[in-house]
């Protein structure tokens, strides 16, 4: 198979579908691998690695596009790309479709075979492709509001550890899934008193048993939200249904009742975000406040750490994509249930029904 890799044109996205060596893997499997110029120099694989791995380097997406079976990326297609994909063209990547009408109605009039890495899923329910950016995500989101608590960009100038004589600060985590451990283990290392309110009762004993002390679980409830957010001062949204829009836990009259300078962290924005007044931000502008409440809702987070993002999540998408480049979509999808979970939009048509809720 022909397989594409070319360069993130998001917003700040320095990420990489595939690394020098995954490209060595598909090369050693018979397959052929095209590679924008550039497309790796953002996670620090510059040209000449991809050469050594045996790539074969183009000088433009569309050279990329027009020359392969499948395209391998990081984040959807934006509006420039669309044009790009063909009829029957395997393009998997995150996509969210959930987030975007715009991208489900060009997908689907492109006829492409879309297969998402966020609905990927293992027996136990588990999403192993979306996990590694979600853990890098969660961890973001304390090391990111943390800063945004600072005074001079308008947080509320709370060190989250505190200092001897000064309580630490307060961090409330909306969902105890892979994004609300990880930053709950950031937020605890700091010192900081940290709260996971979540549905999930066996979640709930899980944080309970391997978190320390300072680290206490409620369970999810609107009663539960509204009294937390009055005396938080940081507050991550960590909420995932599968494929589909996430809740609105926070809406936007509840903003009166924080503290001014509170800082909303909102890690479902590419599935809509789980805060009302959340609106998808970059990392070159990832702030905004409303009510005197600093929002961070940047949708590539784990772009802003590319080195260490690329490598977490090429560890599990390289074998999906020799299932793929060895069999075909079809036969890697039928043997393979897990891979099938990612059909999203095929030739036209939605399969993943999750989408349109």
């Amino acid at each position: 198979m022909k397989v594409g890799v070319v360069k993130e044109i998001k917003n700040n996205e320095s990420r990489v579908g595939l690394t020098p060596a995954g490209v060595f893997e598909l090369v050693r499997a018979g397959h052929t691998v095209f590679v924008q110029r550039s497309a790796g120099e953002g996670s620090g694989f510059p040209d000449p690695d991809y050469e050594d791995a045996g790539a074969t380097l183009t000088g433009s997406a569309e050279a990329v596009y027009a020359a392969a079976d499948m395209i391998v990326k990081v984040k959807e297609p934006i509006a420039v790309e669309y044009p790009l994909i063909r009829e029957g063209q395997i393009v998997f990547t995150y996509f969210h479709f959930a987030s975007s009408r715009e991208l489900t109605e060009a997908m689907i009039a492109s006829k492409a075979i879309c297969i998402a890495y966020e609905t990927v899923e293992d027996a136990d329910g588990s999403l192993p492709l979306l996990t590694p950016m979600s853990e890098v995500a969660g961890r973001m989101a304390i090391q990111q509001g943390a800063k945004y608590l600072e005074k001079p960009i308008k947080g509320r100038g709370v060190l989250l550890g505190g200092v001897p004589g000064v309580p630490p600060g307060k961090v409330l985590i909306l969902g105890a899934g892979v994004v609300g451990i990880q930053a709950a283990k950031m937020a605890a290392g700091l010192g900081a008193h940290v709260t996971i309110l979540d549905i999930n009762m066996k979640r709930l004993r899980y944080v309970n048993d391997v978190m320390p002390s300072h680290v206490v679980t409620e369970l999810s409830t609107a009663y539960n939200i509204k009294k937390h957010i009055k005396t938080h001062d940081l507050i991550v949204g960590g909420v995932l249904i599968p494929g589909a829009k996430a809740p609105k836990l926070i809406t936007r009259d509840m903003l009166k009742e924080m503290q001014p300078g509170t800082v909303l962290v909102d890690v479902a924005v590419d599935q809509g975000g789980c805060f009302e007044t959340t609106r998808a931000t970059t990392h070159e502008d990832p702030t905004y406040i409303i009510d005197d409440v600093v929002h961070y809702c940047v949708a590539n987070m784990p772009g802003a750490v590319p080195y260490t993002s690329t490598l977490a999540l090429t560890n599990v998408t390289l074998p999906y994509v020799l299932k793929i480049a060895n069999l075909g979509w079809e036969e890697a999808c039928a043997r393979y249930k897990d891979l099938e979970k990612g059909l999203n939009i095929v030739r036209g048509e939605i399969l993943y029904k999750e989408i349109l809720a």
